[in-house]
């Protein structure tokens, strides 16, 4: 008999997703946003991505056992409530909430859930309810889904869940073990997001920016270790400058901040605008240089020892996307094998609930082979989005579409590349892209003013073939995923400069042919042309906006830009002249 699980997530009020298990093996999984098309899709719940998931599996509603949602009851036994109230002296109401009605998050989440499977058609009394604590469903989405055998160190570092804000632990025969937890508001993942916000960008989505900003700046000219306390065991943050609540909030206009008046008294006003200016390159690569500093030193702490024995690490939660940080980790002498979960911020915790709810129940879940989840579109649906579209765009269907595109892109012309099934996560991956030729000179600036409208400061990341990678990045480890920075080898600097960062380093992603044949093909065919198989790639969007899922919304995004090619699977898409 079949087990069917549907994960949920939406808990934190932002980054709702659906994704469904069928006796362990994923299926299908899905952002909200890219549905509703507003970015994050705040206060929202997966309707219309568990819809897409059901359908994708070919599944109704009566077919569903397990509904499993990562947020779950935190006793009042343990350490967490106590512990929040403890650091949050300062706003009683919000201390004394914890302790007398700590759970009443979890109880409007599962409110939530219940509207939503009537929505769905699912009877609540005819499914299983299965509420995993937040950082276990990060946990089980790097750990259950890493395809390691043999006892694994887990990391898992976030803003927060119900209350945690760190994990470290391990797995071990599919059981998840717990070593040491810290809790709100002592939490690096939101100490790095408040830091955003000062730093003017939004945060949830600025977090990349700060990253991006900071190999332009010296870390060592200002000093940030008042905002934090830490011991080499334990972490304090200094909820007078960062991660704050109630009154201690810094507000312009009607908007509170999770800083305060006191940090810019210290630091100076917030920054505003796009340029990547002095003071703030500094305090962000002072910020980056001190997140990594502490993870590293809290790895080697909690999770050495496990680490010396098996060399496996998996990581998931907000903070494994910072891929500088990943770096570092990779480098560290015990870690031999390393996994981070690609969607790893919320939205990854519908696959990790579901991941750990089957594996409860007996069935295994296998190993993530890639993201490739999402809605697909056939040639002919592309062909009716292109007829009903108002911008009457102009079509044809080469002969070879693979290597049109090519030579679009050898030619210096940035390519729109719509193929396949949608990516999970927030990167693409070939699906859903905006593709370049690395070796053409000044395509990332014309890509940046001309097409996503994003600071012209931030790096752009290349694929490139598995047959080239490791002549590229000197080394063997798997990088499917974008979630890695590597050095890039000298040759290769000046053979693909549109795609190294500052610091000499690019998020690489190696494509092989199993797991997206049409991509690779793309990159044999620009290895042909000019010798290097490796395009270019960043996340088919504008600025602001989520990445494409359907034809339409291609075609939305192409006549908003300057982008003057798409490729909508076997089609050529252009504009009226």
């Amino acid at each position: 008999m079949s087990l069917v699980v549907l994960g949920l997530s939406g808990a934190l009020t932002h980054d709702p997703s659906a994704a469904i298990y069928v006796d362990g093996e994923l299926i299908a999984a899905a952002e909200e946003e890219r549905f509703t098309r507003q970015k994050h899709a705040k206060n929202a719940m997966p309707l219309h991505a568990a819809r897409y998931v059901l359908r994708e599996a070919n599944l109704k509603a009566r077919d569903v056992d397990v509904v499993a949602f990562p947020f779950g009851k935190i006793s009042l036994f343990g350490k967490a409530r106590w512990h929040y109230a403890k650091r949050h002296w300062y706003a009683p109401e919000r201390a004394l909430d914890a302790i007398f009605n700590g759970n009443r998050h979890y109880r409007r989440n599962v409110r939530k859930v219940r509207e939503l499977l009537v929505a769905l058609g699912i009877n609540w009394a005819d499914i299983e309810f299965d509420a995993v604590e937040h950082h276990i469903a990060h946990a089980s989405s790097s750990y259950h889904l890493s395809g390691f055998e043999g006892k694994t160190a887990i990391l898992g570092i976030d803003g927060k869940g119900e209350y945690a804000t760190t994990f470290f632990g391990y797995g071990e025969n599919g059981h998840i073990h717990k070593i040491k937890e810290f809790y709100d508001p002592d939490s690096l993942g939101q100490l790095y997001a408040s830091f955003t916000e000062y730093l003017g960008f939004e945060m949830l989505d600025g977090e990349y920016k700060v990253m991006g900003m900071a190999p332009y700046g010296n870390p060592d000219l200002y000093d940030l270790s008042r905002l934090v306390h830490f011991d080499g065991k334990e972490i304090t943050v200094n909820t007078e400058l960062v991660n704050t609540i109630g009154l201690r909030r810094y507000k312009e206009g009607r908007k509170g901040y999770y800083f305060s008046q006191k940090l810019i008294d210290w630091l100076g006003p917030k920054r505003q605008g796009d340029i990547a200016d002095d003071p703030y390159i500094h305090y962000a690569a002072a910020m980056q240089k001190m997140y990594e500093d502490i993870s590293l030193q809290l790895i080697d702490t909690y999770l050495g020892d496990i680490l010396r024995e098996t060399g496996r690490l998996v990581f998931a939660g907000a903070g494994a996307l910072n891929v500088k940080l990943n770096r570092k980790i990779l480098a560290l002498p015990y870690v031999k094998e390393f996994f981070v979960q690609p969607a790893a911020s919320d939205a990854g915790t519908a696959v990790g609930a579901a991941s750990f709810a089957s594996w409860k129940r007996g069935v295994t879940p296998a190993k993530m082979e890639h993201v490739f989840l999402g809605p697909r579109y056939s040639t002919d649906e592309c062909i009716d989005a292109c007829e009903s579209h108002p911008g009457h765009p102009v079509y044809e269907k080469p002969g070879n579409i693979v290597e049109r595109a090519a030579e679009l892109l050898n030619a210096g012309n940035p390519v729109a590349w719509c193929q396949g099934r949608m990516e999970f996560g927030p990167r693409a991956l070939g699906g859903r892209s905006i593709l370049g030729s690395p070796s053409y000179g000044g395509i990332a600036n014309k890509i940046n003013e001309q097409i996503k409208f994003r600071e012209r400061w931030r790096p752009f990341c290349p694929s490139v073939l598995d047959t080239v990678a490791k002549d590229m990045i000197q080394t063997d480890h798997p990088a499917p995923y974008m979630t890695i920075t590597f050095e890039v080898s000298e040759e290769w600097k000046s053979r693909i400069p549109e795609v190294v960062h500052e610091d000499g380093t690019s998020r690489v992603q190696i494509v092989e042919e199993s797991t997206n044949p049409r991509y690779h093909a793309l990159l044999k065919e620009m290895e042909r042309l000019n010798g290097n198989g490796a395009v270019l790639n960043t996340s088919m969007n504008r600025r602001g906006e989520p990445m494409v899922c359907s034809p339409t919304d291609a075609l939305n995004m192409f006549f908003g830009s300057d982008l003057e090619y798409l490729v909508l699977e076997d089609l050529l898409v252009t504009k009226r002249k």
